[in-house]
This record gives structure tokens, sequence and C-alpha cells, in this order.
């Protein structure tokens, strides 16, 4: 979500950086800054607040460079100060990064003891501090680099000035994008095709791993392993950089790809990744008796996955329905309930409608939203913001898990609060969602054996999705995406309830997808794939690499990255995703716009 923009050129780079940077307010962000090469050494202009902040510094204090680095900052680790705005700057370092680097606090302990010290509470001046300490050794910046890189544990894209070196940018990226812009005797890095829209439509995609050298003339590049690689250079037309749809066939899979960051910048509104706390969230949990979700499509599913978390977590007695119904059936509610509508536009005809009504039964009302100026936002006393950023495809996905992440943070907090976890057992779950971006980008890199199934599920006329406890509703959730965009019938069910009726639509034709993470009820799930197995029905079984086989002929595993179960429904939602998604294009249809489907439901 945070903005990255670097320019190596011949004319004044300080314009030019403003001007990436404003194209890039879309995405969020509480702070500003700029850091250009004056005379051999880096100087930064940092502001809190708005762009137009960071103009008033810079109109005082103006800088002179043909080279320099930009960034737009969403607060994860620490406050929205000037003090923790990018660029950061250490020694002979000065960098911007995107991401959460999840190993921190412990490089911060070594840095310390060696003698650093720290000017921010952000996870970022801590590779400032590692990148100058290698430099200090003696090393060239492209080795003292990679070794820094290989002791990051995370999400990152980098952007990297160093005094003494009057040409030269270094960039890397892992779980979150970074481009090259190519120019005439002018080389650019982004954090996506519209950073450096306003200089070049000539762009290389980084892929994971990768790290650069940039200068006026052209780009090294380098993979995950340090051996040289060359990056396509593909033409984007201007228009398609405004609307950034950059190196992916359709809006649907940029968002599914954009989950990291949508995920990282929506836990932060929720969890202090410094302290290891939830927050409170202005909800006194611990005087709640019951929680009452309205929602509609996926969001429900979003709502149903909160009600694990809420119920198991904190105690907390949770309902979750379906906007539309409820409005309808005169439900029975209590003053101490709390009502929750969670919607991506904010502006659900039946969501708001239910929320209206709760508010009018004297009850308290909280909204999870991703437009924070919707109608829900506004009618809600409580507002609790996703940050997934602008959602194209109507099909939602980086707004589902955002719901989702938003929705296990809160139950933590309410768990807290009610007294049901301890310290220890907050700073463990803490931990686990500090660590789905990162797990989210591993999820994403099942592309291949996604796509290995999909001409089989693209002939099919039926598909059963199963799972048991908060996979339940993922998958839900994962057959309304297949019908959404693919337009084959699925269905999906609990893993416990298949002998009671759906076993009996298993036949050679009708493939089942199982979501197996390796939780408490695994060999459960397991022994529930056997029964499809020995009915002669194809089974594709998402799990850890680790888990058993449940030896049944017939079942095909897809390895899925091994998680805490708590942050599950957040690594496993990719897969589901993506399987949706690469059908669809296998089918041929309408991705980002299916038919008969909009993105915002505004009437009944």
């Amino acid at each position: 979500m945070c903005g990255i923009i670097g320019v190596t050129g011949n004319g004044p780079v300080v314009p030019r950086l403003i001007d990436s940077l404003k194209r890039l307010e879309y995405r969020g962000y509480d702070s500003a800054g700029v850091a250009a090469v004056v005379d051999g050494a880096v100087e930064r202009r940092r502001a809190q607040g708005k762009i137009r902040n960071l103009e008033a510094v810079l109109a005082e204090a103006p800088l002179k460079a043909t080279v320099g680095i930009g960034h737009t900052r969403w607060a994860t680790h620490g406050a929205p100060t000037t003090a923790n705005a990018h660029p950061h700057k250490a020694g002979r370092v000065t960098l911007v990064h995107n991401g959460i680097i999840e190993n921190f606090a412990e490089l911060k302990a070594e840095l310390a003891a060696e003698g650093h010290v720290f000017e921010s509470q952000t996870d970022t001046e801590v590779i400032a501090h590692l990148l100058d300490a290698e430099l200090n050794t003696g090393r060239s910046p492209l080795e003292a680099f990679k070794i820094t890189l290989d002791r990051l544990t995370g999400a990152y894209a980098l952007a990297v000035l160093i005094d003494g070196e009057d040409d030269l940018i270094l960039g890397a990226r892992r779980g979150s994008p970074l481009v090259v812009g190519w120019g005439e005797d002018e080389m650019y890095l982004g954090s996506d095709a519209l950073a450096v829209g306003p200089f070049t439509q000539k762009i290389s995609y980084l892929e994971e791993g990768d790290y650069v050298a940039v200068t006026r003339t052209g780009a090294q590049m380098f993979d995950v392993a340090g051996k040289p690689v060359e990056r396509a250079v593909v033409q984007v037309s201007a228009s398609s950089a405004m609307v950034e749809k950059g190196e992916y066939r359709h809006f649907m899979e940029k968002e599914i790809h954009e989950q990291p960051d949508s995920v990282q910048h929506t836990l932060s509104e929720y969890l202090d990744l410094v302290t290891g706390k939830a927050k409170t969230n202005a909800i006194d949990f611990a005087a709640v008796e019951r929680i009452q979700i309205v929602a509609c499509g996926t969001a429900f599913y979003a709502g149903q996955i909160g009600r694990y978390a809420f119920e198991r977590l904190a105690g907390l007695p949770c309902d979750v329905e379906i906007a539309s119904e409820f409005r309808y059936r005169s439900p029975a509610v209590s003053p101490k309930t709390l009502a929750v509508a969670v919607s991506q536009s904010g502006e659900t005809a039946d969501t708001l409608a239910s929320l209206t009504w709760c508010k009018a039964q004297g009850l308290k009302t909280a909204a999870v939203v991703n437009v924070h100026s919707s109608s829900m936002a506004r009618e809600a006393e409580v507002l609790w913001p996703t940050h997934a950023g602008p959602e194209i495809g109507v099909a939602s996905t980086k707004a589902f898990t955002a719901q989702v992440a938003a929705l296990l943070a809160l139950a933590v907090a309410a768990g807290v609060a009610r007294g049901r976890i301890d310290a220890a057992q907050e700073a463990e779950l803490v931990k686990a969602l500090f660590e789905s971006p990162r797990l989210i980008a591993e999820a994403l890199r099942m592309d291949a054996s996604i796509r290995s199934v999909v001409q089989d599920l693209a002939k099919a006329d039926d598909i059963l999705f199963l799972g048991r406890g908060a996979m339940f509703p993922l998958a839900m959730e994962g057959a309304l995406k297949l019908k959404e965009i693919s337009y084959i019938h699925a269905e999906g069910y609990a893993a416990g309830e298949l002998k009671h009726g759906p076993i009996a639509l298993i036949d050679e034709e009708t493939p089942t997808i199982a979501l197996a993470p390796l939780d408490d009820v695994f060999e459960k799930t397991a022994s529930n794939l056997q029964e499809v197995a020995a009915r002669g029905g194809p089974v594709i079984m998402i799990a850890p690499e680790n888990a058993p086989d449940p030896h049944g002929a017939g079942i095909r595993r897809i390895h899925a990255p091994d998680c805490h179960p708590l942050i599950a429904p957040l690594v496993y939602a990719v897969p589901m995703q993506l399987l949706a998604y690469y059908t669809a294009v296998q089918k041929g249809t309408d991705v980002d716009q299916p038919r008969n489907l909009a993105k915002s439901v505004t009437v009944e």
C-alpha cells in the first residue's frame, strides 16, 4: 500500500519524486518523504500528514539533485510521526521500505548491543543499520546489500541510496512488488507501474527475491541466489499505468497478489506490532454479551470466520446472519448486543438497512468497511476500517482477506479484554497475525500447482468444497468465487456433514476440493476425504507438505504453507481465489466483470 519511487537521471529530481508520490496518494498514507544525493551526500526531507506538508518543508529547505528516492508511508511499526517517516538513514545508508520485517526486534537488539543508536520506532531503520554495518567492513554496495537481504525475515520492497555513490539506487523485493522503469539516459524504481508512469511506459517487473542496481544507463538484476538475471521489458500504455493493472492480465489477479500488503496495512490498524499487543479499538468487549454480525455475499463468509474466532478466543457468543434475511425476520436482540456490519463498499443496501435497524433498537453498532467515507462508516458508532485500497474486480479478494484480518485481530483484543487470553497467549497470537503477510506471499507461489488442476476443473459441471472449523466458511467462499467468475455450479459444505446427504452427489465427474490445514481436526477431515475417494470421486486436498497422507486413491495433494490455525483462513484464501481465477481464465469468461453481477449492491 505504501508508495515508492526512485529516479536517477540528469534533471532536477525532487519535483519528479513529488509528482509520482501524488499519483500514489490513493493508496492511503500518513507521512511522506524524499531523499536525494547532494554533492555526494544523501539529504532527507520528511513530513507528517499529506504531501503538501512535505512540499512546504521542501520550499523552506530545497534539495537540488538528479538522483533521489521518495515514499508515502502507512504506519505499521511506530506512530505516524516525522521521526518515523521514510526515508530512514543510518551512517552512509538511506532507504525506503514497503512491508514488514518480522525479525526486526532480534536484529535491533543485536545492533544496539554493537553500539548502533536508533532514531525511530520502525522496523525499516534496522535494515539501514544492517546495510551500513556491512559497508563498514569494506564490502561493495552489492555484496553488502545481498548479505543484508539474506538476514531479513518478512516482506519488503526497498529503494536504497548510499553516500558517495552518486549514480546508484539499489532495490529489492520479497512479498511486496517493485518495478524497474527504463528511460533515455535515465532509470527508475517504483512500487508499481503507476509510480513510474509519469516518466516511462517501459517496465521490468522484478520477481520474488530479486534485487537490482540501477544507474542512469541501465540496471543489473540478480535473483534470490545472487545470480545475474534479465527480466523482460514490457510496454505498458499510459492508460494502463493510470489504472495500474500493470503486469497482470486482470484486476482480480492483481488484487489477489496485493493481499500481503492489504492484510499488513489492515492489521496495523488493530495490532501494535512493536509491543505485540492488540488494540482496544473503541469497544469495551468486557461489557458486550453477544455480537450480531450482518453482511452479504463474501462479507458474510468473512463474518462466519470471525464468529469462530470470537467464540473460541473470547468466549463471546456471536451470530452471523445474511442481512437480507435479518431485516425481515423480527430478530430478538438484547441491549448488550454489539451489532457489526461488514461490507467492502459500505453501501450494500440490505446490510446498511440492518445496521440502521440495530441502531434504532438501541444497540451499540460498529462497521467493518473498506470505504471509510461510506454510509455505513458514517452510520455506525464505531468504524473498524480495512485498508485494502481500491478493489476493481467484481469478485472480492483482497477486501475479503482484509475483513478477515480485522475480525481475527478484534477477536484477539476481545479475548484479552474478557480475560480469556493472557499476555503470553496474546503475544503468540499477535505474532501469528504478524506473520500472515509473509505466508500469504508464500501461498501466492502455489500458482503453478493450482494451474496444473484447472483444466480438469474447467470441464466439471459441479464441484464440492469441504472444510471444518473456520475452513467451512472458507469452503463456502471458495465455492462462491468459482460460481461468480467461472459459472460452474459449486457448493461448500462442512466436511463432517458430507454423509448426511451431500455424499450422494459424489461420482467420477464431480471433483471435491478440501481445505485441510494441520489443525486439531485434520484427521477428521482426512477421514472424510477417504470416504469421497472410496466412491470414485476425484479429490484435490490443499494441505501443508508435512501433513499426513490420507492414503486414498484419487486424492491429489497441493501443498500450502504451514501456519498457525488462527491465520489459516488468510493463507488458504489464496489457493481458493487462484483456483477460481485460473478456472475462469481456462473457460474464457469475463473475470473482472462477470455476467449479472455488480461490485456494490445498493438496491434490494
